[in-house]
């Protein structure tokens, strides 16, 4: 699959490159205080920081057209990655959205645009009907992404992926085509995205205050 290069204003989305290998893991380990709670783990064991062959496995996703593996530029400067995974075509034609960003770029709107480019082009681009985006409740930052971009809000995903560590709760998000008269960035841009689309009912915020308890068998 071609990995395409998406720019708005000073946001870029560009391919990631092993060449990338580097400076991504410095960026990574510059903002661990940052990144840690929100970073995808394993339920196996700890392990290491290998930024050369995450990206020859997105690389990998992307030549067997399941991924599209981005790198985030804002003014020129490495401020992220991007990852649309889970690529699937035919009667679910739909995708999903991951994203992390540096701290210093937080509040200069790099990952609504990120997430705006990205969702566009899968839409009109690649033709895909749906695309979601899973979040964890703490997760403010993100919440407000979505918020952002009128992506709806659909349900909780008790213990859905394994972040930093544990089994962790995650509020789903998404948009289909058909609710999209014009692009997610133009729409957002313009002012017309609905934010009361992401509101998540008061009986999910209440539930994900309550971590499902895992039983043990004796």
């Amino acid at each position: 699959m071609v990995i395409p290069t998406l720019t708005e204003g000073a946001v870029t989305l560009r391919p990631v490159r092993l060449r990338d290998a580097r400076p991504l893991e410095r960026a990574l380990l510059d903002n661990r205080a940052w990144l840690q709670k929100w970073e995808a783990t394993s339920p196996y064991g700890p392990t290491g920081l290998d930024t050369r062959a995450s990206i020859r496995s997105l690389l990998g996703n992307a030549r067997a057209g399941r991924g599209l593996p981005f790198l985030i530029e804002y003014e020129g400067e490495l401020a992220g990655q991007l990852n649309v995974s889970s690529i699937v075509y035919g009667s679910l034609s739909s995708a999903s959205i991951g994203y992390w960003v540096t701290e210093h770029v937080a509040g200069h709107n790099v990952t609504p645009t990120a997430v705006a480019l990205a969702t566009d082009h899968c839409f009109y681009q690649l033709g895909l009907h749906r695309m979601e985006i899973c979040i964890r409740p703490e997760n403010t930052p993100s919440l407000r992404v979505v918020e952002k971009l009128g992506f709806r809000y659909e349900g909780l995903r008790r213990r859905f992926i394994h972040i930093n560590g544990a089994w962790r709760d995650h509020f789903s998000f998404a948009l289909v085509s058909e609710e999209l008269a014009q692009g997610v960035l133009r729409r957002w841009q313009s002012g017309q995205a609905s934010q009361d689309a992401a509101r998540v009912t008061s009986e999910d915020r209440a539930a994900s205050a309550f971590p499902l308890p895992v039983v043990r068998e004796h």
